[in-house]
């Protein structure tokens, strides 16, 4: 399993679009009907991977907080589900179920969302203002497969709140590191993300 490592912000780029299938109800998510008043939190993340399981008890803490402050967040699963099954839909809602998730958790069937943020790995996180302006593309913290200590510096956090109060994310970002993406057989030549 590859590890790779996001690249660096590329700040106010506007939140690419989508409209995903919510696993319960009749609805669709998108950037829009996720955001909060002050921003949007875009995560790439996925039941098996051992760098997001390192991390997800962190992650469904920090979103809860960020709600706080006017920060919305929204979950995607990106990888192909026939080669990792434990990432399928029903995988999801019991995971979601069972860290009672703050946030829609909804999956990218056609990997076309994940291509279009150009999304590299899981976790994979982008952070935008209350404009959906890119302001964040670092990681949550520390962590890595192992989770990072208890006084670990909660980066995403910190960033994310600084986009709350002031519109912009912070000048240095360490980039996130995880699980390369799964994608479908053929799709990768096609719509691989130039910088991977």
């Amino acid at each position: 399993m590859a590890s790779l490592s996001t690249p660096v912000c590329d700040f106010g780029r506007p939140a690419p679009d989508f409209a995903l299938a919510d696993l319960r109800r009749s609805i669709f998510h998108t950037p829009e009907s996720a955001r909060g008043s002050q921003g949007l939190l875009v995560m790439f993340i996925c039941n098996h991977c051992p760098y997001v399981r390192a991390v997800i008890q962190r992650i469904v803490r920090d979103c809860r907080e960020l709600a706080e402050h006017g920060i919305g967040s929204i979950a995607i699963m990106p990888n192909a589900v026939e080669d990792f099954p434990e990432d399928g839909p029903e995988h999801m809602l019991h995971w979601a179920d069972t860290l009672n998730f703050s946030f829609p958790y909804v999956i990218d069937e056609t990997q076309q969302v994940a291509h279009e943020y150009g999304t590299l790995c899981t976790p994979d996180f982008f952070g935008f203002n209350a404009d959906l302006q890119l302001q964040y593309r670092g990681r949550l913290d520390a962590s890595r497969r192992e989770t990072a200590p208890e006084d670990a510096r909660r980066e995403l956090f910190e960033a994310m709140l600084q986009v709350a109060q002031t519109g912009h994310g912070p000048s240095e970002q360490v980039a996130s590191i995880g699980c390369s993406i799964k994608w479908h057989s053929g799709f990768k030549a096609a719509w691989q993300h130039p910088q991977q």
